[in-house]
């Protein structure tokens, strides 16, 4: 199914986005200096993160449930695609593989698709059009910035998850305190 107008990419880091306060999954062209920043929640970025250090969680999380749903059901994916970007939106497709040979394409958000995507080990393509339309080109001689590490996620998505639940039993003084410990996590990784 790969044509000439997609490019393989792979996934370069995963980094704190301050104006968003979410993540940004950097995907660099495999064979240039092209690169495609895609901003993504923190679970979205969890989810990635992962399925990039293929860790299994004692319990299956949405992704593992659908990996797991592909396979007892005789599918694979061939390809993640990310396939344009609208309105700042990017749009993505994953290419699933019957027993029979026939390929099933559906769309998916591009976090999904690459979470999903990492953990049936498929490549991911992104098409040339949107490389073009994002106008991103690494500067090699630049200093990367820090990548995110899985566990940071996790004790991010942990802290998140206390902070939400604190807000609903009402106690604020404890929700404040758990931003306060967030806020100094997600400050650190933007250094």
């Amino acid at each position: 199914m790969i044509n000439k107008n997609l490019i393989k990419v792979n996934i370069e880091k995963i980094m704190f986005y301050p104006p968003s306060k979410g993540y940004a999954v950097i995907l660099k062209e495999s064979n240039g200096h092209r690169q495609l920043p895609i901003i993504i929640g923190v679970y979205e970025a969890q989810a990635i993160a992962l399925g990039i250090e293929k860790l299994k969680m004692p319990r299956p999380m949405t992704h593992d449930l659908f990996v797991n749903f592909i396979e007892k059901n005789s599918y694979t994916i061939q390809e993640v695609m990310i396939t344009n970007l609208l309105d700042g939106t990017y749009y993505a497709n994953i290419v699933f593989k019957k027993s029979n040979g026939e390929l099933l394409k559906l769309d998916s958000r591009p976090s999904d698709a690459i979470a999903i995507g990492l953990r049936m080990n498929c490549n991911i393509y992104v098409a040339e059009n949107v490389l073009i339309d994002s106008n991103q080109i690494i500067n090699k001689t630049s200093k990367p910035k820090q990548t995110t590490q899985p566990e940071n996620l996790n004790k991010i998505f942990q802290l998140q998850v206390k902070m939400q639940d604190a807000i609903d039993r009402e106690n604020y003084e404890l929700a404040a305190k758990l931003r306060d410990e967030i806020n100094i996590l997600e400050s650190n990784n933007s250094n």
